[in-house]
Order: structure tokens, then sequence, then C-alpha cells
């Protein structure tokens, strides 16, 4: 609920930050009766930037089903499915989260969560993973999924993709406004033309990668949360660091990309990356008192 009145608290703020700026830079004067109503570019640009990204939330565990192929443990057929649910359990409880579905799925190296809502979440690990890892570096890394849970990492990379969507909505349009006015001083028609198709379009894709940056950092600050995280519930470090040295000797499988972000590894040593270099989070870790 917390993190709900957040989401809600902090697109509030931006919409009021956004017409302020917009008082003071003096846009409002190119709004007029035959331009952009600044109330209908707000609202517009509120419910662009927020409703697909929690559409994306809330359809997040059956895409990750569908996407993956993951299969849900209903019914443990083996001992070590068995195990899996024994060992997710005991770090759900240790978190103080509802136990989360746990899912299995084909593939190289990997792991993610994913849900909407902390105890109605789903932790997938895959089949290389289980095949590659010993039994103490998987409990670290399911550790690792059970944090992201924990933490609400879903909501918060969801308010977070919400906030830069709606700043690019309104950016490129409001400056896409600006500079079609100046284009077409004189002229009585009516309705945006082709200065602001063009601007607006481009500032959209420009805008869009400096959003997606932005997106990117904020997920690996989260990534160094989540591997803290894994040693607090693991009741130590080592654990994890031993997981992370082993994944970083791993060609790390793919993820889909609607899930890329609550993965153990992925996308590494770029602005865009999702995560940080292994490195690094070893390194973070290692300083940890």
């Amino acid at each position: 609920m917390k993190r709900i009145f957040l989401f809600i608290l902090t697109n509030v703020a931006v919409m009021v930050v956004l017409g302020v700026v917009c008082s003071i830079f003096g846009l409002n004067r190119y709004i007029g009766p035959n331009g952009l109503n600044l109330g209908t570019l707000l609202f517009y640009s509120l419910a662009t930037g927020f409703v697909g990204a929690g559409i994306s939330l809330l359809l997040s565990k059956p895409m990750a089903k569908w996407s993956t192929g993951a299969q849900v443990i209903t019914q443990p057929r083996n001992q070590d499915e068995a195990w899996l649910m024994d060992v997710v359990r005991r770090h759900a409880a240790r978190a103080g989260i509802a136990m989360p579905e746990v899912a299995i799925y084909e593939g190289e190296p990997n792991a993610f969560a994913t849900g909407a809502f902390k105890n109605d979440a789903l932790v997938a690990v895959s089949t290389g993973l289980l095949q590659s890892m010993t039994h103490e570096e998987i409990e670290a890394v399911l550790a690792h999924e059970v944090a992201h849970i924990s933490n609400g990492d879903m909501v918060t990379m969801t308010l977070i993709q919400g906030v830069m969507n709606t700043f690019v909505v309104f950016a490129s349009r409001a400056i896409g406004y600006v500079v079609d006015s100046a284009m077409r001083r004189g002229d009585d028609r009516s309705g945006p033309g082709i200065g602001y198709m063009v601007t607006t379009l481009v500032l959209d894709v420009l805008f869009g990668f400096l959003a997606g940056m932005v997106v990117a950092w904020f997920s690996r600050q989260r990534e160094f949360r989540a591997d803290s995280g894994s040693a607090q519930i693991m009741g130590s470090r080592q654990p994890m660091i031993h997981a992370l040295q082993r994944l970083g000797g791993l060609s790390a499988g793919e993820l889909p990309k609607s899930v890329a972000a609550m993965g153990i590894a992925g996308g590494l040593g770029s602005l865009f990356a999702s995560h940080p270099p292994i490195e690094e989070r070893i390194a973070a870790l290692q300083s940890r008192a």
C-alpha cells in the first residue's frame, strides 16, 4: 500500500513540476485556442506514461511464464523440486513476504522474479543455472530474487518507467508546439503543422534514449540492493559472492525484455545495461561490513 501511495504521489508531483516549469518558461503563451491545451497535455502525458507501464506490471507474471515457457511447481515431482520449494519458502519467511510461485524453465544459467505484488510474485530459475551451480550458490541466487520481491522492485521500476514516459511525452509535445508556433508566425491555419510532427517524432526518440539511460541506472542500483538483500537472508555475503563468481565464468542466458531487469545477470557494460558488471557487484559485497 505504501508503494502504491508513493506511486500516485510521485506522479502528481511530476505533473505539478511540469506545470510550473511550463509557466516559468512561458510555454503557456504557445498554447491557445488553436494550439495545445496545457491541462489536456498534462493528462495525456499522465495517461500515456503510466497506463502502459501499469498494464505491463499487472501482466508481468503471465507474460513471463509464456515468454520463457516456465513451468510452475504446484506439486514437487522429485527431490530437487522439493528442495527448491523449501529454499524459496524459507527465504520468503525471512524476508517477510508470502510464498511466491516457483517455476523452472529451459535455458542457459539465469533466474528472475516478477509480479505486481509482493505477496503474489513469481521466482523462476533456469535448468542451466540448476545444473551449473552448487546448492549454496543456488540458494544465494534465490535469495537475491526474493530480495527483489521484498524490496518492491517491480513496482519501483514501473514507477520510474512511468515517470520517464510522462516526461518524454510531455516534453516532446510541448517543445514541438513551440517550434511549430515559431515556424508558422502569421499563419492563421489551426492545428499542428509539420514543425510539430517532425519535432515531436525526433524528440520522442532522443528523449526516449535519455529516459532509457535513467531507467537502466536505477536498475543497476537496485541490483546492488538485491545482492545485499541476499547476504542478509543467507546470513553471510560469501554465498552470493561465490554465485556471482560462478556466474562470471558462465554464459548467462538472455531473458525476454519484460523480465530482463529482474534477472540475476544480463546486459553488462553499457549505459543501457540493466545489471552492473559482476566485478563491481562482487566488490560492493566484499566492502560490506
